[in-house]
């Protein structure tokens, strides 16, 4: 949504309370005049869309024993921490960002991993790679143009999330986005525990995307 600079004659003390609510808020001046507007005149900008898309997955989410949820309105990016099923549980933490706009992508998921076990890194670098070549062979072909770019850092595995073929609902987009967060959590913990091996994670993969209809 392109944005261009008003100029406004505003009382003081109407500026100083917005101020003191934007700091409150972790958003500045600008951002919640705009909002505020957007608002009255019941207009959906980026930035209420990702909030409805965080607010509904922290609902999604919050149930489950398995992944913890951070989400601060109006921001850009909502957390989630997991615990490994290793010797001393390490955690695991994923970063979903979602871009206002004017791009190729959705947003993107980073999954951010501290340990000093060089077992535990080659097997998550390992586990890494598999989902990258499972989602290769059966998600690529389905998308065509727009399919998930990756990196692998230390410590951080990225994945771009996708723009799903249709125009999606701010529940549809938390839910596909929850839903592939769960599934990614928890056959990392199967191939790290030892339960589940290459094969039946891309058998379980595969099984979740047949029954999809939104490709991220």
């Amino acid at each position: 949504m392109k944005k261009t600079l008003y100029s406004l004659m505003l009382s003081d003390e109407v500026v100083a309370e917005i101020d003191r609510l934007a700091h409150r808020m972790g958003t500045n001046r600008s951002n919640l005049i705009n909002q505020i507007l957007a608002e009255h005149v019941d207009l959906v900008t980026p930035e209420r869309r990702i909030n409805d898309i965080f607010s509904a997955m922290e609902q999604l989410i919050a149930p489950s024993r398995e992944l913890v949820p951070f989400f601060a309105p109006n921001n850009l990016t909502m957390s989630l921490k997991s615990s490994l099923e290793y010797k001393y549980r390490p955690t695991v933490k994923y970063e979903v960002e979602l871009y206002r706009g004017d791009s190729d992508y959705l947003g993107e998921l980073t999954v951010i991993f501290r340990t000093q076990s060089r077992a535990l890194i080659q097997s998550m670098t390992e586990f890494f790679r598999i989902w990258k070549s499972i989602e290769d062979a059966h998600l690529r072909p389905m998308m065509d143009e727009g399919a998930p770019r990756y990196a692998l850092y230390d410590g951080k595995f990225i994945r771009s999330i996708a723009l799903p073929r249709r125009d999606c609902t701010s529940d549809e987009l938390a839910g596909v986005i929850s839903e592939y967060i769960k599934l990614f959590d928890s056959m990392m913990k199967g191939y790290l525990s030892g339960r589940l091996d290459a094969r039946d994670v891309e058998a379980c993969y595969f099984s979740q995307l047949r029954r999809a209809d939104i490709l991220i």
